[in-house]
């Protein structure tokens, strides 16, 4: 009989790690997974969905011994450990992102380790802008909306030639990488380290671009990152939901256990091998739709905050092309309705939830991420 597949999840206790271990288990894999527990997502320590029959290491993926330890006797890393959302970190990003994946890499070519597959967790984030269609000029892809633009109020996407306002299109990997904000330098920076080091050394590689994944254990602790997740903390204490721009931006919001299924897909199609790949739900979500959408699933009569406020560099649209992957014969089965409900079964079994973004929001102000537009009026 041959030996069971062994897999090394980094973010393991995650959102979309700890999926990926239940889907590794499920195919009857070995599982190692390495986490830090960092406080801002795991306030409450080691989660009990890690379950008893996995290795568990607590360690950091900026320490070499973690390392070690780690990727020894390992055949495919899933590397979905990453300090994520709109932090007001600028170094720690960095430090973790991209430090963190260049010390793996390191340590497989170092130590001559018999990996046979990793699979990254990139992010739709790499991207400059989605792509749209302007009705005179045909198809483009966006470029980041200027600052001095937004800060007009003007959010929209405007085509390049003639100035008309444009709507969004599915986005293809082709789309132009160079997102503004540090999260998304560094998601760049991990797809690019991992995508040359394959071509350089032969080992199988494959980067999925994840869209905006929820679900069930999404952090509740952390007021910086997953919109569902933080629109429904602030619902479930009687406070609306605060959405920036205008509301009419919008989303691919796929659920994990989707996302979780395209990365044990890769990981044993060759034909992944060597590629990047967006991972959605191919269809849009209006963000400000979105949080009517769950005040009302939620028995709250709460409209949403819109005070026009912005992000500088933010995307306007991203609506995920995922035929790269589709060919592979992948297809998101969840749709949102049903994957909010299951998400909201959830986190009512999770007892009292607290509120963090209030605090948060005005760190960001502080530190410019967030800014008002001057013709910006409370909805």
């Amino acid at each position: 009989m041959a030996e069971a597949t062994t897999a090394l999840v980094t973010g393991g206790a995650g959102l979309i790690g700890s999926h990926i271990v239940d889907e590794a288990l499920a195919r009857g894999w070995n599982v190692r997974v390495l986490d830090n527990l960092e406080p801002q997502t795991h306030a409450e320590g080691k989660p009990s969905w890690i379950p008893g029959d996995v290795e568990f290491i607590h360690g950091d993926v900026r320490n070499q011994e973690d390392w070690d330890r780690a990727l020894n006797g390992v055949d495919v890393v899933f590397h979905e450990a990453a300090y994520g959302g709109y932090m007001p970190e600028i170094a720690k990003f960095i430090h973790v992102n991209s430090y963190g994946t260049a010390l793996m890499l390191e340590t497989i070519r170092n130590n001559d380790l018999p990996v046979r597959k990793l699979v990254l967790a990139s992010s739709q984030a790499v991207y400059n802008e989605g792509a749209y269609h302007c009705d005179r000029h045909g198809h483009f892809y966006g470029e980041t909306r200027p600052v001095s633009r937004l800060a007009q109020g003007d959010y929209l996407m405007h085509c390049p030639l003639c100035g008309d306002p444009a709507r969004p299109a599915p986005t293809d990997e082709a789309a132009p990488m160079g997102g503004e904000n540090v999260y998304a330098i560094s998601k760049a920076d991990q797809e690019r380290l991992v995508i040359s080091f394959g071509r350089a050394t032969g080992l199988p590689v494959t980067a999925l671009r994840h869209s905006c994944t929820y679900g069930p254990r999404q952090s509740l602790f952390n007021p910086y990152t997953g919109v569902i997740a933080i629109f429904c903390t602030r619902l479930m204490n009687d406070l609306p939901p605060v959405v920036y721009e205008d509301g009419n931006q919008s989303r691919d919001l796929v659920f994990v256990e989707d996302v979780a299924r395209a990365n044990l897909l890769v990981a044993t199609d060759d034909r992944a091998n060597g590629q990047v790949m967006n991972v959605g739900s191919g269809k849009a979500a209006g963000i400000g739709a979105l949080a009517r959408l769950l005040a009302e699933k939620l028995g709250k009569d709460i409209e949403p905050d819109i005070p026009g406020e912005y992000r500088p560099g933010e995307m306007r649209a991203l609506i995920s092309d995922t035929s790269r992957l589709g060919a592979l014969g992948f297809r998101a089965q969840t749709s949102l309705e049903d994957g909010i409900d299951r998400y909201l079964a959830w986190i009512q079994e999770q007892g009292d939830v607290g509120e963090y973004f209030s605090e948060a929001a005005r760190r960001l102000r502080e530190r410019q991420i967030v800014k008002q537009a001057r013709s910006g009026t409370r909805a």
